[in-house]
């Protein structure tokens, strides 16, 4: 077990190490394992278990949390490579789960007729920290040889991303580069497109961000629609507005409604409307106007409301709790309702 200790927050991190030759079972088996003596080494008692993904519960079906959340971010069964027992597994963790949370209206409609109590958190946004980006005056040394204009992408690099459209598009404007920021996963990086005018550049730090943002013109978010994009929201669409960067956006429901409804983001379907619209937010950047209404719009998108709100529904699940228990047994109450920490798995 890999162990760690954030020295701002004090949460522990604990990472299972496994071989590389482990079969499935082995490896299910040896994470019950370490999660149990975890729990038992550290004397915890009194937590929230808190997943991620369905599949963890194939190695924590034995833990008996005060709450079970539920965050679903993605439809994880519809990306490449997903477990054939994802969907499996999510309806088990839809029948011990308390309260789920999503990361988008489409997602949020789709889980809301699978259990009672869904809760929708669209993406937030850090906005002190990207809004450095439109101050800041020194770009990274990999970016800065780069030339102007540059339309950049930020963000994991896999099959949602709709490669075929960003090899028109740099085919068609070859005076315009694009720079990608991101780590391929679940694709082959040879077919990843290759011209003089599209630049690679690789994983970068949440940290370093503004300072790529801040040399880019446009930000764009060129995702292909199927079945991986269907319930996504991308939290790349508020961080490039909080940055001062005008945005293009295939049609994804997600960022359609709020973001193109609202005129904060422009929808383009295919390479020719891609264009178009590239040249005329080159031409024309965002006015004084376009940006206060962005400030206004992501002012009630910070992560801080979205912890806030979600506290105060685990709270309340909480007092339902014992409020079930004290009826259904006047002599007994929950010995301590003060969750002392969340494990999250």
């Amino acid at each position: 077990m890999r162990s760690s200790v954030c020295s701002k927050t004090g949460v522990r991190v604990h990472t299972p190490v496994l071989p590389a030759t482990c079969g499935h079972e082995q490896m299910v088996a040896l994470q019950t394992q370490l999660l149990e003596s975890l729990i038992q080494e550290n004397g915890i008692t009194n937590y929230i278990a808190w997943y991620y993904t369905p599949m963890a519960l194939e190695f924590s079906s034995s833990l008996l949390p005060k709450v079970t959340v539920y965050d679903c971010m993605d439809e994880l069964s519809a990306f490449s490579g997903a477990p054939p027992a994802m969907r499996t597994n999510e309806q088990r963790l839809f029948a011990r789960a308390d309260l789920v949370f999503t990361g988008g209206t489409s997602l949020f409609e789709s889980k809301r007729k699978q259990h009672s109590s869904v809760h929708l958190f669209p993406s937030g946004v850090d906005v002190a920290h990207f809004s450095a980006a439109r101050v800041i005056d020194r770009e990274p040394n990999d970016q800065q040889s780069i030339p102007h204009p540059r339309i950049g992408y930020a963000g994991v690099i896999d099959e949602r991303l709709d490669l075929a459209l960003l090899a028109q598009a740099a085919g068609a404007r070859p005076e315009w580069q694009f720079v990608l920021l991101g780590p391929v996963a679940k694709i082959d990086p040879a077919t990843l497109p290759q011209a003089n005018n599209i630049h690679w550049l690789g994983m970068k730090q949440y940290a370093d961000l503004p300072a790529y943002f801040s040399g880019w013109d446009i930000g764009m978010l060129p995702f292909a629609l199927n079945e991986s994009t269907r319930f996504i929201s991308p939290t790349k669409t508020p961080e490039y507005l909080a940055a001062g960067l005008p945005v293009i956006s295939t049609p994804i429901s997600d960022v359609v409604t709020p973001y193109g409804v609202l005129g904060l983001v422009q929808i383009v379907d295919g390479t020719r409307a891609f264009l178009r619209v590239a040249e005329s937010l080159l031409a024309s950047p965002l006015t004084s106007e376009l940006l206060a209404k962005i400030d206004r719009f992501l002012s009630q998108s910070s992560w801080d409301k979205t912890w806030m709100e979600m506290s105060t529904l685990i709270e309340d699940q909480l007092t339902q709790q014992e409020l079930a228990l004290r009826t259904s047994s006047p002599s007994s109450s929950l010995t301590d309702t003060t969750v002392k920490g969340a494990l999250r798995v």
